[in-house]
């Protein structure tokens, strides 16, 4: 590039669900949606509240460290206690956040304008140490950090001025930017997260941060607890709660009474049964809002049976997507084309581009079980049952997952539905020992930020971190690495849309649906995001009382 590059000033640019009033109509991608029932955000609310409680349906955190947290439990409440480099929106768009201003000065040069007068709790200021720390701290395997390969193609990250740090790259890299809004770009104290060593972020070990909220107790098995952080450098965002109390409740039903009978104020990722529940409950509203998340059934390695793409195309084939999308999620959910949800880029300057490439993929398939069992018999006879693993426990994924083995009973195709407990299920993607014995895995996943390119490759190259069955296609990685470098945003979509079309009929998936988000609030607060950006952003911040 010959002149300087403000990378927010690019992501900004596009704004999201800009009608999202507007009646029902065909989105051009072979689906009919309903707009007007997906919202971003809340009425904001206007006066302070002492406390809110909010649920957590899949259960207490593992830990709260940002540079671990890659869970809905956790990353849902670490985004209101560690801010981050840049910032996510509800609409999935990106703007300052500590840092003021982040720039390629050239194709191996971003700079961080670091925001001056931040301070952590403690009344320390944030200092570009703090910062060059904890972006290091990425990449040391001491600190089992999930992110480090955001920092792939960077050489150095150093103090250059009182409020700046550089990082120099072998090449330009538009990912990097992105990530800085996601927990890789949180910022944590260093003194304190030295002294703190392997117990940082757990409930001995404490966080120290510059968030919103500060974390004020952690009970283990019972709940969190954090507390406003009077002193917040955002004055725009000045928090009006002052305690923000998290349960964590598992059983549908004992969460459905707890906001029923407003002993809870709230909850994302509402469970389909509860937010039927409360459809018409007197105290608060069932809010849908967009999602990056996606509902996939993927082989657990290249040595199945269901690896053979014509078993998995003959599952897409018989699977009643539709039927599927109303009787598991209540219909709040859209048929997906390919790995990642449309919402992935609708913040990026050239969404459009990505929109058209989208459209023109091939239209989900109706379901054709005659055609199925052709595709079976050219396979030959699947040798045994197919294992298929799903969380113990997880009533959507069970009623999924039984929907999926009923349609493949249809084409004489045996699936065997093994339920693993948290610690094994959330190995399993890791491990590749846990998913020997394995053929399916029933996936709910979600993109984390506003780059499709950077998600896809985990599963589809060969470096793919999820790329569990050896899946290789030279153009493909060819195509998303020029995504990755791209400066120009329309040459990076152009790469990414050819790569998409390579990939989407041969990787070894069943796209199934991308679920839309469902959170309650009770009527006596507002101001939350109804989207899943706010997995990435300081949601509570943006609670406030109604009067109600």
């Amino acid at each position: 590039m010959a002149a300087k590059k403000t990378v927010l000033t690019v992501l900004t640019s596009v704004g999201l669900l800009a009608a999202t009033a507007c009646s029902s109509s065909s989105n051009g991608n072979g689906e009919t949606v309903k707009p007007e029932r997906l919202t971003t955000t809340t009425a904001p609310g206007t006066s302070e509240v002492d406390r809110v409680t909010w649920a957590l349906p899949y259960g207490e955190p593992t830990t709260l460290d940002p540079a671990k947290v890659g869970d809905y439990s956790p990353q849902t409440v670490e985004a209101n206690l560690c801010d981050t480099l840049t910032r996510m929106n509800a609409d999935f768009s990106l703007s300052p956040g500590l840092a003021e201003k982040v720039t390629w000065s050239n194709d191996r040069t971003l700079v961080l304008d670091l925001r001056p007068g931040v301070k952590f709790w403690d009344g320390s200021s944030m200092t570009p140490e703090d910062v060059v720390y904890s972006l290091e701290r990425q990449r040391d395997p001491k600190a089992q950090a999930l992110y480090g390969n955001y920092l792939a193609a960077v050489t150095s990250i150093k103090v250059t001025g009182p409020h700046q740090v550089t990082l120099r790259t072998k090449e330009f890299d538009q990912t990097l930017p992105k990530a800085l809004s996601t927990s890789f770009g949180a910022v944590n104290k260093k003194a304190y997260t030295e002294k703190a060593g392997p117990a940082y972020g757990t409930a001995k070990g404490g966080l120290m941060c510059t968030g919103p909220f500060r974390l004020d107790s952690w009970k283990p098995g019972s709940d969190i607890t954090l507390e406003r952080n009077d002193s917040y450098w955002d004055a725009e965002l000045e928090p009006k709660v002052r305690q923000v109390e998290f349960k964590f409740i598992t059983n549908n039903n004992t969460l459905t009474s707890a906001l029923l009978s407003g002993e809870v104020d709230g909850a994302y990722e509402l469970p389909p049964s509860s937010a039927t529940a409360l459809a018409k409950a007197g105290n608060g509203t069932v809010h849908l809002g967009p999602s990056t998340q996606n509902v996939l059934l993927i082989p657990g390695s290249a040595e199945s049976p269901a690896a053979d793409r014509r078993v998995l195309d003959a599952l897409s084939l018989v699977i009643d997507r539709e039927a599927l999308i109303k009787n598991v999620f209540g219909g709040n959910a859209t048929t997906l084309k390919s790995l990642v949800p449309p919402l992935t880029w609708r913040g990026d300057k050239a969404a459009g581009q990505f929109d058209a490439a989208y459209a023109a993929l091939p239209d989900v398939p109706e379901p054709d079980a005659e055609k199925a069992k052709k595709l079976v018999a050219r396979a030959g006879p699947v040798p045994r049952p197919l294992v298929a693993a799903i969380p113990a426990g997880d009533q959507r994924s069970l009623q999924a997952m039984t929907f999926i083995q009923a349609a493949a009973e249809k084409i004489g195709v045996d699936i065997r539905i093994r339920q693993l407990q948290p610690t094994e299920m959330s190995s399993l993607f890791y491990d590749p020992s846990v998913r020997k014995s394995l053929d399916l895995v029933l996936t709910f996943g979600y993109v984390g930020m506003p780059d499709p390119a950077s998600y896809v490759a985990e599963s589809v190259t060969p470096r793919g971190l999820f790329n569990w069955t050896n899946y290789n296609n030279p153009e493909v990685t060819r195509l998303l690495d020029q995504a990755r470098t791209a400066s120009d945003p329309a040459a990076s979509a152009k790469a990414y849309a050819e790569a998409q079309a390579l990939f989407t009929p041969t990787t070894p998936a069943v796209f199934l649906a991308t679920t839309h988000e469902r959170m309650f609030m009770n009527k006596r607060i507002s101001g939350a995001p109804t989207s899943f950006a706010y997995m990435g952003m300081p949601w509570a911040a943006h609670l406030g009382g109604t009067g109600k």
